[in-house]
């Protein structure tokens, strides 16, 4: 599609504004095995656009949500450990606040490996994920009793669902909307979801966290959409729904958490909604001036990514990376650091062990291969994550090996 064709996911305006373009990247979650070492990989352009009406930064569509989500997906969200404390915390903090209990239902999208539901379940609560992945869905029903509904949410399946007598009194859904490509459909799926007096929760990296902090790693092409607040209210007024408090949170670099339900249905905005919309305003957030400098520091950060790595291959230290989430397949390819800088990643996932990074080819293996080959540098991908791996993996210290972080700013840890 020719860019002068590009139209806003959200509101259908013509888009023509360029966010950040970051070349050409492999799909970051496609990774491969060691056989296809060698073999072609399709590289897509990463190009990112924000919309001069709604203001909704996303990217251009190159492949199909069946490309990214499939019985083969690699991500279990069971992994990190601090991640199912947050679930954990959420679970109990939506008990308490909205009061359910085992006469409600909870429904997750993008339920994963059932990591969040687990923990309603527990408390009796009735549970239902929804999630596309059939091999998340199978280890959610095998080894936690989460009951899974294979399949895209959206209107459809919200409409199947109701007719189920599975309409939900919270609806969860963390780190999904950004993988939507058409978002009006999955939203409306909320309203016809949700009970009169639901509570929908929408957990996302936040936009302006993301300008602010240089994350620019976190664009990748299964992220379809980078969100704010005054995106995603815009977005949600056109389908009945009004946000009425959110929360901050320091998951995935800086989030939020919004609780949305019924236009009327739960009062006016919290004093913290208010003061979120003042912020936003007060960064520009809704003048399309705030977002054209961001890919010239992009650009300055790869330089400086790259300057650091030269420095220490040329004094002949040897470095590994630690993770291969998304995010890093994107630093990577953007940055060009493939196996004459890196030795190989690790990754506490099973699932991604024995296999290659997209477009870089970087053998996968797990963590213990670390202190195996006790190297001088460990570049930590998921830097959202930094403080679990550097607990996990301290004892590198023991022969003076160090830890890189790559963003914000490139720096060694002290």
């Amino acid at each position: 599609m020719a860019e002068a064709d590009l139209t806003c996911r959200s509101c259908a305006a013509p888009l023509s504004q360029v966010f950040v373009d970051l070349g050409m990247s492999p799909i970051s979650n496609a990774m491969r095995h060691p056989d296809q070492d060698g073999q072609a990989e399709s590289f897509y352009p990463l190009r990112t656009f924000v919309c001069g009406v709604c203001k909704l930064v996303q990217a251009q569509d190159v492949e199909t949500r069946e490309a990214h989500f499939h019985g083969d997906y690699t991500y279990f969200s069971s992994y990190s450990a601090s991640w199912l404390r947050h679930a954990e915390a959420y679970v109990a903090m939506m008990s308490e606040r909205f009061s359910i209990g085992p006469e409600a239902q909870v429904v997750e999208v993008a339920s994963n490996d059932g990591y969040l539901l687990q923990y309603f379940k527990q408390r009796g609560v009735p549970v239902l994920g929804v999630d596309p992945a059939a091999n998340c869905a199978e280890v959610a029903e095998r080894e936690r009793g989460v009951p899974t509904r294979v399949g895209f949410f959206g209107e459809a399946l919200a409409r199947e669902l109701v007719a189920e007598g599975k309409s939900a009194d919270v609806i969860a859904a963390n780190n999904v909307l950004a993988h939507v490509p058409d978002i009006n459909d999955f939203v409306e799926g909320f309203r016809l979801l949700l009970k009169p007096g639901g509570v929908v929760t929408v957990e996302f990296p936040h936009l302006l966290r993301l300008i602010e902090a240089n994350y620019f790693d976190t664009i990748y092409h299964e992220h379809y959409s980078y969100l704010s607040l005054l995106a995603v209210e815009r977005l949600f007024a056109r389908h009945g729904l009004e946000v009425f408090d959110l929360e901050e949170l320091t998951t995935h670099g800086g989030s939020l958490r919004v609780f949305a339900g019924h236009a009327g249905a739960h009062g006016a905005a919290s004093a913290r909604v208010e003061a979120f919309r003042a912020r936003e305003g007060e960064a520009g957030l809704d003048d399309l001036d705030a977002y054209a400098d961001f890919a010239g520091r992009v650009r300055a950060t790869k330089r400086a990514f790259l300057k650091l790595l030269i420095g220490l291959k040329d004094q002949g230290a040897s470095i590994v990376a630690y993770g291969a989430p998304a995010k890093g397949n994107t630093l990577l390819n953007y940055c060009g650091v493939r196996g004459d800088f890196l030795d190989y990643a690790v990754d506490a996932n099973p699932h991604k062990q024995g296999l290659l990074l997209p477009g870089t080819g970087i053998p996968v293996h797990a963590p213990e291969r670390i202190f195996e080959t006790r190297p001088d540098y460990v570049l930590i991908l998921p830097w959202n994550l930094k403080d679990e791996i550097v607990a996990q993996t301290a004892a590198i210290r023991e022969w003076g090996g160090q830890f890189i972080l790559p963003l914000p700013e490139p720096a060694i840890l002290p």
